[in-house]
């Protein structure tokens, strides 16, 4: 009898909401799978279409064009560089600065806590934006991908959430050891925080992986690209094959621009999709943690 109860029925319910997941799951991710067959694809043949699951020519003539290109592997570079020192910056000051706000005896908290909340809904527009960065000399600068991003109060008010479900004991203890604020911050808490740190990290690094926007508005220096801006180029010149292709600096006999697009876009997301599950767990414990507590 207890094997039998253990044993869960399976309702109607459940299996309509199996059937719902299983579409949902389809939509979702076969774009992505035809997106990675056609870029695997012969181009010529892929004109023919009727491509739907595998390649029917298999080829890596597109992926071999892309990584021939000086201009993406540039671009590549840009993009990896921003995001590893964007995202270790952001993480630290963030935490910093949001850890000074979890303490109710620091003057003036209430009044900054309402001016970076006041931040979250209204902001000066894009048209003064856009002339204050170039008065700071960020424009054309690649530090204009990094000092902008410093700071995100969204980011503070989840780890001042976080900080203030820190048991008081071991800051006392650290200071009755002769530590200082920042010390106590840089050795205590921040070992403490793995994974709110972790996903504010994965937060901050797909945003910079993926942005392509600050690229194309405020750096016209083509050096200092990152890809998602080379591949937002790319596309947006490829309402003709032949203005894509030239965009690439790719022979139109042999690649199409259909094809090489594709192949960048596999070259551009593949990396933040390998690393996303290392850091799930992560994700999930910090989000619960800092959306629950308090």
């Amino acid at each position: 009898m207890g094997k039998l109860k253990a044993k869960r029925k399976i309702s109607v319910s459940d299996i309509v909401i199996m059937a719902v997941m299983v579409v949902i799951c389809f939509v979702t991710l076969y774009p992505v799978w035809y997106t990675v067959v056609l870029s695997f694809n012969d181009a010529t043949d892929a004109l023919r279409g009727g491509i739907y699951w595998w390649p029917r020519e298999f080829s890596l003539a597109s992926y071999k064009a892309v990584f021939q290109d000086k201009a993406i592997l540039n671009a590549y570079a840009i993009t990896i560089a921003r995001t590893v020192i964007g995202t270790l910056s952001s993480v630290f000051f963030t935490a910093m600065v949001a850890y000074a706000f979890s303490k109710s005896h620091i003057m003036g908290n209430k009044f900054y806590l309402g001016l970076g909340t006041v931040t979250m809904f209204f902001s000066g527009g894009l048209i003064p934006y856009f002339i204050w960065m170039r008065q700071l000399g960020l424009y054309n600068n690649f530090l204009m991908y990094i000092i902008p991003s410093l700071f995100s109060f969204y980011n503070a008010i989840i780890f001042m959430t976080f900080f203030r479900e820190m048991p008081a004991s071991l800051e006392e203890s650290a200071k009755l050891d002769g530590c200082n604020d920042f010390r106590i911050f840089v050795q205590i808490i921040l070992p403490l925080s793995t994974p709110i740190l972790a996903t504010i990290a994965l937060f901050n690094g797909v945003g910079h992986w993926n942005d392509y926007f600050t690229g194309v508005m405020y750096i016209d220096d083509q050096s200092l690209q990152p890809v998602q801006t080379y591949l937002y180029r790319l596309v947006a010149s490829a309402s003709a094959s032949r203005s894509a292709v030239a965009s690439s600096s790719i022979s139109a006999s042999q690649y199409s621009s259909t094809s090489l697009k594709l192949a960048t876009m596999v070259v551009t997301t593949a990396p933040i999709i390998c690393i996303y599950p290392f850091l799930q767990k992560y994700f999930v414990k910090g989000i619960m943690i800092g959306s629950i507590k308090g």
